[in-house]
């Protein structure tokens, strides 16, 4: 059953009052106000005058991201945010509202756009926000011309294209809405639902409603607040209150749902709850709020609860970049990459290092994720976005939100609170990510940061060398600096428990040994730990009162290891999920390759391991590469093989080994293969004989390996109870191309998007994946094309081209749906290939 969804129904009837004026007015209207805006790329003096030409100007949709929209290049770009150009970008958008709506409040909701961003209506200025991560509201009301065209203006300004240490997109690049209401209604953000007491039996939902009244006289009120789950009401409350003229109040309502459908992460039930606001007998304005119920905790000493069972989190970080889309995210191509994820176990995500987009949000709730939303990646002192690393003084190159901090910490940290608090899928607020880097002060007490052992790598895989004394002796010691971090910690930590109790405060700590006593871990709930997987031990010995959890780590089994193995660590975050562009420092790579998925989406090797890690369904994947660029040597005259360095795996860190998922080589060259399962005996089979069985039990980094000398044919991995095998087989030349859609249907609403997937064959109909092509997309029907990708770090083609060069023979292409109904077909070719045709009905 499908909730009720009252905004669908309301926003059809905006410009139908625009033409009917004596219609009745329905309680709260919010438009959806993506469409219909004009964009100029570059600066404008005095652009936000409304006579001020947009002729020249294109048609966008929003969300929309300049930046991905234009090539790859070094000039003017940096590695830091994926040598993609920043800027300065205008948008115009101009509308209607009935003249009835004069005695109401409306506002307009931006839910992010980066940055700088300011606004006008009608030429009046109407303010800015720096911090592009962030939702905003401006009221129009006064400055609306009713009946009349009004004209929507918005500057957004990243001259510092490198502002950040990853892609941030720029411009409008998430969802806008228009809003009216009553002038006695709910405020932005004024519905806060939470389940305090939650058994199999009963759970008690807890409402928590903002009212405002803008009229000058006192009005007598009614607030009733309905719990559904689809369209079956379970309970209701009323409360009446008399409210004096401008004034706003909050009203606090308690209602019980008997044996409530729990939210879960393998039973993600949602519930929404219905606010009215009643004058006279009349419902004045109105707004859904959908929440689950659930209950969670985290244990000292026993770990993560969720509906009183012991579970493991195991998660990922994520930014906030969907690839070829940009950071103008469309909601399919989200759902897409989160399937893929939850597909591998996967069931925490860490929005780092920024608030997501609410759409983000409404997936992870939908689809049963964990959520850890974090808010800041630099406070006060900047960070090093050339290098990544330490503080750094900006200059106007790299400038960015550290500059605004102390003027909008508390608003954009309440902002995030505030919009995000009633989704389910949220367990943790985190306050800040690595922020001890730019305070010298915390390097310099651990005998290794700040001096030129930095980098060392025993600092993150040994206790600290130093004593817990003399490391507090070194911090007592050392230059405080202009800013104290605990302080600000504190200061934000209270900030999010004064708009929600109901969550635990964290924060991202890369020197947990000076971090745990000088009032910076104090200040949390729970302490996460940066890479910090070898200190485990160490913070529970010293700091035994602590919750401590894994909040980045490194996409290796030996980051896992210890989640398993000790109960007081509730889980781990990898770093990262999927690939991301950005942080960069080298030409032609346009991001990180560190993630589970790579740019396309598509899954990489790591993605497997982790795949046998944390699934109990049975599972094999092999892949392969040349003995001499494997991180391999062979023993004796065995198949078997160990790493050519000791303790190689245990010191990689944001890469895997470069691997192969193809057999093509040299006829006798000796060829490492890895094989990544859960089962604890694998057979390894060329051409149907046996090279042998390796057991999981003899390695160390969960991985099985043999040496094979490579012969064409079939190499295939078996599971020696016969659970699972995998095999890979020797291609011959191109003859072929395979396109897959994940849609057969779309709506015609301007959102709904469609993968296609193109891998080359061979004749016999087998993957080939040792040679490239290049291909076009031949797109027949209204449709609009987002954009080609492959995959591969160092491809720095354009993304708004309909041709493409594979990586490993792959590539994907994706189309979004316009507004008019369509029968859109789509082939891949190259040269005399085609594919087979496909054919996708916008309806």
């Amino acid at each position: 059953m499908k909730p009720i969804n009252l905004s669908i129904i309301l926003i059809s009837l905006l410009f139908g009052f625009a033409c009917n004026q004596n219609e009745t007015i329905s309680p709260r209207v919010e438009d959806d106000f993506n469409f219909n805006w004009r964009f100029h790329y570059g600066d404008i003096e005095n652009g936000q005058e409304v006579e001020a030409s947009d002729a020249n100007w294109k048609e966008v949709r929003l969300p929309h991201d300049w930046s991905v929209e234009q090539s790859f290049t070094q000039e003017n770009t940096a590695g830091a945010t994926a040598f993609l150009p920043g800027g300065i970008g205008w948008y115009k958008k101009t509308f209607s509202v009935p003249k009835d709506w004069s005695d109401r409040i409306t506002w307009i909701e931006f839910d992010g756009v980066y940055s700088n961003s300011e606004v006008w209506i009608n030429g009046q200025y109407l303010g800015k926000r720096p911090y592009g991560y962030i939702p905003f509201k401006y009221e129009l009301s006064k400055f609306l011309k009713y009946g009349e065209t009004n004209e929507i203006t918005v500057k957004a300004d990243r001259s510092a294209y490198i502002d950040c240490r990853w892609y941030p997109g720029s411009g409008i690049y998430r969802n806008v809405k228009l809003v009216s209401a009553n002038k006695v209604h709910i405020p932005q953000w004024g519905v806060f639902v939470s389940t305090p007491e939650v058994n199999a039996k009963k759970a008690t939902v807890s409402v928590q409603t903002d009212v405002a009244n803008r009229f000058a006289s006192e009005k007598s009120i009614t607030v009733k607040s309905s719990v559904f789950r689809g369209t079956m009401k379970f309970t209701s409350s009323e409360t009446k209150l008399q409210l004096k003229g401008d004034a706003q109040q909050t009203v606090q309502q308690k209602m019980d749902v008997g044996n409530p459908e729990l939210w879960d992460i393998d039973s993600p039930n949602m519930y929404h709850l219905l606010s009215e606001i009643i004058v006279d007998g009349k419902v004045v304005d109105s707004k859904e709020t959908t929440f689950g119920i659930r209950s969670f905790s985290f244990d000292k000493d026993k770990g993560f609860f969720l509906n009183r069972r012991n579970l493991l989190l195991k998660g990922v970080c994520l930014h906030h970049d969907g690839g070829l889309v940009g950071a103008a995210v469309p909601k399919g191509v989200w759902e897409r990459r989160l399937k893929k994820l939850k597909a591998a176990g996967c069931n925490a995500i860490r929005t780092a290092h920024n608030p997501p987009s609410a759409e983000f949000l409404d997936l992870c709730d939908e689809l049963g994720f964990l959520v850890q939303d974090e808010a800041f990646d630099e406070w006060n002192n900047p960070k090093d976005k050339r290098h990544n690393y330490n503080q750094q003084e900006a200059n106007p190159l790299t400038s960015g939100y550290t500059e605004h901090f102390t003027e909008w910490k508390e608003r954009d940290l309440k902002s995030m609170v505030l919009r995000d608090r009633n989704h389910p899928s949220i367990i943790m607020w985190s306050i800040g990510n690595e922020i001890e880097w730019t305070y010298p002060r915390y390097g310099q007490a651990t005998g290794y940061w700040g001096s030129n052992k930095v980098g060392d790598v025993n600092y993150y895989w040994d206790e600290p060398p130093l004593s817990v004394e003399q490391i507090k002796d070194n911090f007592n010691n050392a230059e405080p600096g202009d800013y104290n971090l605990a302080n600000t910690a504190k200061e934000l930590a209270d900030w999010v428990r004064d708009k929600d109790t109901t969550r635990p405060v964290t924060a991202n700590l890369v020197i947990p040994s000076v971090s745990n006593f000088s009032g910076y871990a104090e200040a949390l709930d729970i302490v996460g730990l940066s890479y910090r997987q070898s200190v485990y031990d160490y913070c529970k010995k010293h700091y035994p009162d602590m919750v401590f959890l894994g909040t980045e780590n490194w996409t290796r089994y030996h980051e896992w290891k210890p989640v398993v193995d000790k109960d007081f660590i509730s889980g781990i975050f990898l770093w990262t999920g999927i690939n991301y562009m950005g942080e960069s420092r080298s030409w032609p790579v346009r991001g990180s390759g560190s993630g589970l998925l790579d740019f396309a989406g598509f899954e990489k090797p790591s993605y497997q391991l982790f795949k046998a890690l944390w699934n109990d369904e049975p599972h094999v994947f092999i892949t392969t590469q040349t003995l001499d660029k494997s991180p391999y040597k062979t023993v004796g005259n065995s198949n078997n093989l160990v790493e050519k360095e000791a303790n190689w795996a245990a010191r990689q860190k944001w890469g895997w080994q470069e691997v192969n998922t193809h057999w093509n080589y040299e006829e006798g060259e000796e060829i490492a293969v890895e094989v990544y399962t859960n089962q604890p005996e694998v057979e390894l089979f060329l051409n149907g004989k046996s090279l042998g069985i390796k057991k999981l039990a003899h390695v160390n980094d969960h991985i099985l390996k043999w040496m094979v000398p490579f012969s064409t044919g079939k190499l295939a991995a078996r599971a020696v109870n016969n659970s699972a095998e995998n095999t890979v087989v020797t291609a011959g030349a191109f003859a072929g191309i395979e396109i897959k859609a994940d849609k057969t249907t779309l709506n015609a609403n301007g959102y709904d998007v469609v993968h296609f997937v193109v891998q080359l064959l061979d004749a016999d109909g087998n993957p080939v994946r040792h040679s490239e092509e290049e291909l076009r997309f031949e797109i027949e029907g209204d449709a609009k094309l987002l954009g080609v990708d492959n995959g591969a770090a160092t491809s720095v083609q354009d993304y708004q081209s309909n041709k493409i060069v594979t990586s490993e023979g792959k590539a994907l292409m994706i189309l979004q749906s316009n507004l008019n109904a369509s029968t859109v077909t789509v082939k891949a070719v190259c040269e005399e290939i085609t594919s087979k045709e496909l054919k996708i009905a916008i309806r």
